[in-house]
């Protein structure tokens, strides 16, 4: 029972941020992006610590510094040069530092790091670029959750086909294709709502929609069985506990990291919102 409220609680006070940052997006659109940085920047942290590289700060701090920066300059032209000065100082602190740490850990710390950053840089370049901010909002976190509540509920009722039974024993084949439903069913609803009542003004692609959410939901499997490969192969359970009852960030986000930049790519291509 207290698990539960904890997660609850967890889940309305989560919500409750979000509400307040998508208010104030909508005033300023940087806000959005600052409070991307500073997730990003506390995901890499809490990455790095899975693997005790977090004291290590000839290695953390550059790290820390690189997600906390991108998602903020993604429209300013100056992505690429801090992208070049930090695998020049990543080199440097590695060969000055190279009887601190191997090789391995450099690699798992450079690796993450760039994942965790250009995926969330993929949240905020579309909270940056594309309208109607709400809806893209919405949309971001609503999909994977839902892919996630699929999974949940009609696994637990019809699964019987292991998915993948080496890093996630609970996930099956039968949850899988309800995630892809509850995903598709939440883009279509998230569409209709926003066509006919939030943002009338705007013209929304329901085929690119429904591409979305297949898209989507798969995508989202594999974000979260990436990252549960990453827990069990450095043996924790959770990255952090700032969550009651839902882990760390990462347990929470690590979806969105792989999810987020398939939406801006399909949006390239098939806008899902046009002005009328």
């Amino acid at each position: 029972m207290k698990s539960l409220k904890a997660r609850l609680l967890t889940a309305v006070v989560g919500i409750s941020i979000i509400l307040v940052l998508l208010f104030l997006g909508e005033i300023q659109p940087l806000v959005i992006a600052f409070a991307v940085a500073a997730v990003t920047a506390f995901m890499t942290g809490e990455y790095l610590h899975a693997n005790k590289l977090l004291k290590k700060y000839f290695i953390s701090v550059p790290c820390i510094l690189f997600a906390a920066v991108i998602p903020i300059v993604l429209n300013t032209g100056l992505v690429y040069p801090i992208i070049t000065v930090f695998m020049i100082v990543g080199f440097a602190m590695l060969i000055y530092n190279h009887k601190q740490i191997n090789y391995l850990d450099f690699a798992y710390a450079m690796f993450g790091t760039l994942l965790i950053t250009f995926g969330m840089s993929a949240f905020s370049a579309l909270c940056l670029n594309c309208k109607p901010l709400s809806f893209y909002f919405a949309t971001i976190f609503s999909l994977p959750w839902m892919a996630d509540a699929g999974g949940f509920f009609i696994g637990a009722s019809f699964g019987k086909h292991k998915l993948c039974p080496n890093v996630s024993p609970k996930k099956t084949v039968e949850g899988a294709v309800g995630g892809v439903i509850f995903c598709v069913l939440t883009a279509v609803v998230l569409g209709l709502l926003f066509a006919f009542v939030i943002a009338p003004e705007y013209k929304f692609n329901f085929v690119a929609l429904i591409i979305l959410g297949v898209v989507d939901a798969v995508v989202s499997i594999f974000g979260d069985l990436s990252f549960s490969l990453i827990k069990r192969s450095v043996g924790i359970k959770d990255y952090s506990s700032v969550f009651p009852g839902h882990g760390g960030m990462l347990d929470r986000f690590d979806s969105i990291i792989f999810t987020a930049p398939v939406m801006l790519a399909i949006n390239q291509f098939l806008p899902f919102a046009t002005v009328v």
